[in-house]
């Protein structure tokens, strides 16, 4: 979740403090397209509303903005639907909603106890709080990284996870060397710095993402000499009546094949980069052909020249504070966990809502229309109401549309099993702890370790800064030998490095400063 000091809606990282005794009605964790809309809803309908971010501004990653220094006359020339976003932002703008820029929020619990009980868990863990415990406490850490001034809480009747997704990497040779970066953080270097990854980039992995990040590259003057695609895209034809349901997909995806027709840009499905080379950086990259289960087939390896790679192989749902509470979890076409969530977006435990990509990645689009539903579920049910009406019709029947697509365009392009057939023992897998594909193979063949949190235990993958999203795919997937394993949605007490100050100080009266209390008091403003 990134945007710049530059945003109109940004805030203060230092918020006043105020009485704990003071209560939001809502407080919603994540300013991108998801989070802004569920924000605005409930507070036109009279909610007091907390809004936190990690960063200053809003946007989420899909809305980054130029930082001011970079001269960017035109920001909105880098992004796709800008002016979705910048009718939210107005409608913030015009608000109460209470902006908590730089929030790095590290766990939610909820006062009152905990009384477990058991829900449907499709694919993961189940259990949490009963409803009317009490109101929720969202802790968190302020700065640049977190590691900053103060720990700050934040009281609510009700909490919606708009927490987004973090980029899925397979592991190949040479994909530590400098140059290498992931394909949503090629993007991002565009969107929020205006710089390029390199002159002439290589655009590869798998998933509509690398169609979007290709043209941007290419429109912004980078040479692109191909977009390698693991998957086909003969796989939507499947669905055609999901695909015709969604015709601003197909719009999007014309807009794209057109920027990148018009600078020659070849792009090569059924392949993969399966071998970068060079010495102080990225020389050039291997691709080579893929059969079904993406094992490379003899003699069709290539090598292109380039400067950089941006690779990257679909997102994960962002969702450690959800799972942590107990929330329940889905296993999704292309084997990543997302929260189970009900008709009106709210998840297995009491009180907590969920919008974006957290239920299953889909799109800006489908995370205003959940984030919307939600914001009005939200005002509904702390009226003591039920959800109902023409708009929330309709945004059923959007959002339930817009995710058949995300669902079709999730099993088209999930990875296939063979692609650890390109690993070579003397891989990194685990960046952080410097754990290779060879220590991986001996925890599994010789010590009897069958999935990732055993191997993390043999080996240490996992256990450095990036808690396992960067390696974790990869890991569990070799540690399910020729399975296509995927991590298990953790249950982490801290969702983002804390300092143990922060820790020391949630204890006892002198908890230090508490998030900026609602204007007016609690549900202040007309009924819904």
């Amino acid at each position: 979740m990134s945007a710049s000091a530059s945003d109109p809606a940004a805030t203060p990282e230092a918020a006043g403090p105020a009485e704990p005794s003071e209560l939001y009605d809502l407080a919603v964790i994540g300013a991108g397209s998801a989070g802004l809309a569920g924000a605005v809803t409930a507070a036109e309908l009279g909610l007091s509303v907390a809004l936190l971010d990690t960063a200053t501004g809003t946007g989420g990653q899909f809305y980054r903005h130029p930082a001011p220094a970079a001269g960017a006359l035109r920001p909105e020339a880098l992004h796709h639907d800008w002016s979705a976003y910048a009718g939210l932002r107005r409608r913030l703008e015009a608000s109460t909603v209470t902006r908590l820029g730089g929030h790095h929020v590290w766990t939610v619990s909820r006062e009152g106890g905990s009384d477990s009980r058991e829900s449907g868990s499709a694919g993961g863990s189940a259990g949490g709080f009963a409803g009317g415990e009490g109101p929720w406490t969202v802790h968190a850490v302020t700065g640049a990284d977190g590691c900053a001034e103060r720990p700050v809480r934040v009281r609510a009747r009700a909490v919606l996870l708009a927490t987004g997704a973090y980029e899925r990497h397979l592991p190949f040779p040479g994909w530590t060397l400098p140059g290498v970066v992931g394909a949503g953080g090629a993007q991002a270097m565009l969107k929020s710095g205006l710089v390029l990854p390199g002159r002439r980039v290589v655009v590869a992995g798998s998933g509509p993402l690398l169609l979007a990040v290709a043209s941007s590259l290419a429109a912004a003057g980078a040479r692109v000499p191909a977009v390698v695609e693991a998957s086909g895209y003969l796989a939507y034809a499947r669905h055609p009546r999901v695909l015709a349901a969604n015709p601003h997909k197909l719009a999007e995806a014309v807009l794209h094949g057109g920027i990148l027709l018009r600078h020659r840009v070849r792009l090569r499905t059924r392949s993969a980069v399966t071998e970068v080379h060079g010495c102080d950086r990225v020389e050039a990259v291997t691709v080579a052909r893929l059969d079904r289960d993406w094992r490379p087939l003899p003699g069709t390896s290539r090598r292109i020249a380039c400067d950089a790679l941006a690779v990257g192989h679909g997102l994960v749902p962002q969702i450690e504070l959800a799972t942590t509470l107990g929330c329940a979890t889905r296993a999704t076409p292309d084997r990543t966990t997302a929260l189970v969530l009900d008709d009106l977006q709210e998840t297995s435990v009491p009180d907590l809502w969920a919008a974006g990509e957290a239920g299953g990645i889909g799109g800006a689009q489908l995370a205003r229309a959940e984030g919307e539903l939600a914001g009005l579920a939200i005002v509904s049910r702390l009226r003591g109401r039920p959800a109902r009406g023409r708009r929330v019709r309709e945004l059923q029947r959007r959002r339930d549309r817009m995710r058949a697509f995300a669902d079709a365009m999730a099993a088209a392009h999930a990875p296939g099993p063979g692609w650890s057939r390109w690993v070579t023992d003397d891989t990194d897998v685990c960046r952080c702890e410097e754990v290779t594909a060879g220590s991986i193979r001996t925890a599994v063949a010789d010590l009897g370790a069958r999935d990732a949190r055993t191997v993390k235990l043999l080996t240490r993958a996992g256990m450095g800064w990036c808690q396992g999203r960067m390696c974790g795919a990869g890991v569990a997937c070799l540690a399910a030998g020729a399975g296509q394993g995927e991590p298990p949605a953790e249950r982490r007490p801290l969702a983002v490095p804390v300092p143990l100050g922060a820790l020391a100080a949630i204890d006892g009266a002198a908890a230090g400063p508490v998030g900026e209390g609602p204007p007016g008091g609690p549900g202040d403003g007309p009924a819904a």
